[in-house]
């Protein structure tokens, strides 16, 4: 679909990004030369969409910021597609079963978010030291807490998806959802390469293909339309050799007006 096509079926409505675990500080830093979702926010805005970015604390806890998430999209008459990478994903799920929130949306992406946890959070926070340190860098950084990454665990997300599923599928019945994963192959872009440990270790312990911080299992919603891609975890939000995050939100966005 073309640009300018896109742009009229957008017309009056908002796309609002709603970034994962650390996102505010990649997107600001640009560390390693990553622009995460910049590209996309950038070419939202260059064709005429208004474009927004879900202002949260990224490490806060998944409920605290769905809650701020909904009143973002309850606070403007507009209605609103729901683009979330990892946690922000989980974040954008929970804020849709809020009262009112999905009646005010046309649809909700999500890119490579655990919604059934993910083993390495779990792994992280089992180590007793490691879950101090981890807590008090995010409350220096004033982007959350521990509870942020308790919120990723398979230990904490198995049991809330299981008591929402019902939900999830009255959800994904009236309103379009995607949700895309990525599994790492050996790679044409060498920052693939620092995930492959990570998903070597998952693949092991029995969680199957993973981008190395999400399985793909995890990525799954009932009712949702669903598809792998290759990639590491942050593949469909950056660029890079072989990637093209603005085709993709192209393509992906387009899909979801089509079924609405």
């Amino acid at each position: 679909m073309e640009d300018t096509t896109l742009a009229a079926r957008l017309a009056g409505t908002r796309v609002i990004l709603c970034y994962g675990l650390f996102g505010e500080l990649m997107a600001g830093l640009r560390p390693l030369g990553l622009d995460y979702m910049q590209r996309q926010r950038a070419w939202l805005a260059a064709i005429g969409v208004h474009v927004a970015v879900a202002r949260l604390p990224t490490a806060a806890a998944v409920a605290a910021n769905a809650a701020k998430l909904g009143e973002m999209v309850l606070g403007d008459n507009a209605p609103a597609i729901l683009v979330g990478h990892s946690k922000g994903g989980v974040e954008a799920l929970s804020a849709l079963l809020l009262p009112g929130v999905a009646a005010q949306c046309r649809g909700f992406l999500a890119l490579q978010s655990p919604f059934h946890g993910s083993p390495v959070a779990d792994a992280a926070l089992g180590i007793a030291p490691l879950r101090g340190l981890a807590d008090h860098v995010l409350r220096l950084a004033r982007i959350g807490d521990a509870d942020g990454l308790r919120d990723l665990t398979c230990a904490t997300r198995g049991p809330w998806m299981e008591a929402s599923g019902a939900a999830i599928r009255a959800l994904t019945a009236r309103l379009p959802v995607t949700s895309l994963a990525t599994a790492i192959e050996h790679g044409r872009d060498i920052r693939e390469h620092a995930y492959l440990p990570l998903a070597r270790w998952m693949e092991r312990e029995g969680a199957g293909p993973s981008d190395g911080l999400v399985p793909v299992s995890s990525t799954l919603l009932p009712g949702a339309r669903h598809a792998v891609l290759p990639g590491g975890h942050r593949a469909l939000v950056a660029g890079g050799t072989g990637r093209d995050p603005i085709g993709l939100l192209r393509r992906e966005i387009a899909a979801l007006l089509d079924r609405g």
